[in-house]
């Protein structure tokens, strides 16, 4: 497995924009190129031209690719699909939105050898197995039989690796696989990639805007902004001491700094909400009001006027749903929360419109929260007529205020969501939010899918809206490093259950609950060698026990 990569030239168009230009490079077998860069950069665009593949009103106007022998650019369409899945396979960020809910897992994994007639279908599952493995997959010999929504996410991550490499492709790119996934299940993907990639020398394109996660897999790092290379070199060197201006502000922006202002308590302020015993689940109820799947059990947790608490967990830990409850988009099966001293009504559509305005939440994926048919000042003008009556001369003033406070262009009020980047849609998120002059924000992974340039500014914005405006955050988020630099405490669950409460004092200084100790040992460290030092201590802490 495995052959050599050359990229000469590579030009991609849309309209009359260039995406890409005039981008070169190569990678040899057994070796892994990092394609770093913000949104926009030019990665997925130069990574799925690897394959001969480009999206919508956007054209290759020149360059060569070859895998190998293989010329990719100079085959015809029937040739390139012939191709993937047997001498490039691509890793996908969204494994949940990779696989068929209704076909098995074992079916889908082998679709690849089945297309190309690469095995029959006994050796392929097999092979399947095998790979499972290799995977550090559970219960390999039986996974394959459940269905996609009956494993957890960073499961499903490695399944879809299996499937791209059971036709033993020559080339192997993984567009932001770990992006989605906890820092707990993160390492563990990390590690069952890496193993794989160095066991069988395979030839790999590791797209991603998270450093610290490249030098763990990356032999050397490519620097996109703009479609143009700003630097290639190793990833030591690139770690180390940054040639180009640009990449040193990436490593920069993968720092992150205290955003918040320390030291928020319950001395002399106003306790702005307060959750009581709360637990919360989904399905049918019992006679005691239990429901068919806990999610949540018996949470208790303060919040105050100014104030920034962060909730982290792993996967189903139970994060959202708490704020889904606290925003009264999930009834409680048990428990109260109070808002202002007073008592909330369980359900949105009990609450009244004051209620409502005072809460806001903003959502991880900004694509799926904006309406796409609607421009950016009628998503902005919906909560202003709704909450505050606005309209005509006061309404577009509102409308342009609002652009100003997330620093937005007042052009982009004409645009539709498509013609935004991910970091200006989740600002545009954000000022949706602020339009209602919320008391309370509950952010939901807000800068989980953003790149670390775009996701600092986003933090930085966060923090000069709460020292301005006076706005309180609960800050959901499986990132460690991110809450560290903007929370004042931060609440850490497990299984639905408050396991501790941290101080922003009492960061770096223990003891801590053990697995708030775990989560913040598996956030990965810039530099390299961080997994393999943590191979050896998880080796040694085994011998010892």
């Amino acid at each position: 497995m495995g052959a050599s990569l050359t990229v000469q030239g590579l030009c991609i168009c849309a309209g009359a924009s260039t995406l890409v230009d005039n981008l070169s490079f190569s990678v040899q077998p057994g070796e892994v190129l990092a394609l770093i860069g913000e949104s926009g950069s030019g990665k997925t665009t130069t990574a799925l031209a690897l394959m001969g593949h480009v999206r919508d009103g956007c054209r290759i106007a020149g360059g060569r690719v070859r895998i190998g022998d293989t010329d990719v650019l100079a085959l015809d369409a029937r040739a390139q699909r012939a191709l993937r899945g047997r001498t490039v396979a691509y890793i996908a960020q969204s494994a949940a939105a990779s696989f068929n809910p209704s076909r098995t897992i074992m079916d889908q994994v082998v679709e690849p050898t089945v297309i190309h007639g690469l095995c029959k279908r006994a050796e392929a599952e097999a092979k399947a197995v095998q790979l499972f493995r290799e995977l550090a997959l559970p219960d390999p010999e039986g996974i394959g039989a459940r269905y996609p929504h009956q494993v957890s996410g960073g499961q499903l991550q490695r399944l879809m690796a299996a499937m791209a490499l059971i036709g033993d492709p020559d080339l192997v790119i993984l567009d932001e696989p770990t992006t989605a996934l906890d820092v707990t299940t993160q390492i563990e993907v990390l590690r069952a990639f890496r193993r794989v990639v160095r066991e069988r020398r395979a030839t790999a394109v590791y797209v991603s805007h998270d450093l610290a996660v490249v030098a763990q897999m990356a032999d050397h790092i490519l620097v996109l902004r703009n479609g143009r290379m700003r630097e290639l070199n190793a990833t030591g060197q690139i770690l180390a001491a940054p040639a180009d201006e640009y990449t040193k502000s990436l490593l920069a922006a993968a720092r992150p700094v205290p955003r918040a202002s320390a030291g928020a308590t319950d001395d002399g302020r106003e306790l702005l909400l307060e959750v009581r015993q709360l637990s919360a689940g989904y399905g049918p109820v019992d006679a005691q009001g239990r429901p068919a799947k806990p999610i949540l059990e018996d949470i208790d947790l303060k919040l105050y006027r100014g104030q920034a608490i962060g909730v982290i967990g792993e996967s189903g830990s139970g994060k959202t749903t708490l704020a889904r409850a606290v925003a009264g988009l999930l009834k409680p099966s048990h428990g109260s929360v109070l808002f202002h001293g007073r008592e909330l009504k369980p359900t949105l559509q009990q609450r009244e419109r004051d209620e409502l305005r005072r809460i806001q939440i903003v959502f991880q994926m900004a694509d799926t929260a904006l309406n796409p048919s609607q421009t950016i000042e009628r998503i902005l003008a919906r909560p202003l007529q709704f909450y505050k009556g606005l309209r005509g001369e006061p309404l577009r003033r509102r409308i342009r205020e609002l652009l100003d406070l997330v620093k937005l262009p007042q052009t982009v009020a004409g645009r539709l969501p498509g013609g935004l980047s991910g970091g200006q849609k989740q600002r545009v998120n954000l000022a949706r939010a602020l339009a209602a002059d919320p008391d309370l924000i509950l952010c939901d992974e807000v800068t989980s899918a953003l790149d670390t340039v775009v996701g600092a500014a986003v933090l930085d914005l966060m923090a000069e809206l709460r020292r301005e405006l006076g706005v309180s955050y609960l800050f959901i988020s499986h990132d460690l490093h991110t809450v560290r630099a903007v929370c004042d405490e931060i609440v850490v669950m497990q299984h639905g259950k408050k396991l501790a409460q941290v101080a922003r004092a009492d960061y770096d200084r223990g003891p801590h609950h053990p697995y708030y100790e775990l989560l913040a040992r598996s956030v990965p460290e810039l530099r390299q060698g961080w997994l393999d030092d943590m191979d050896r201590m998880d080796r040694a802490t085994a011998l010892a026990s």
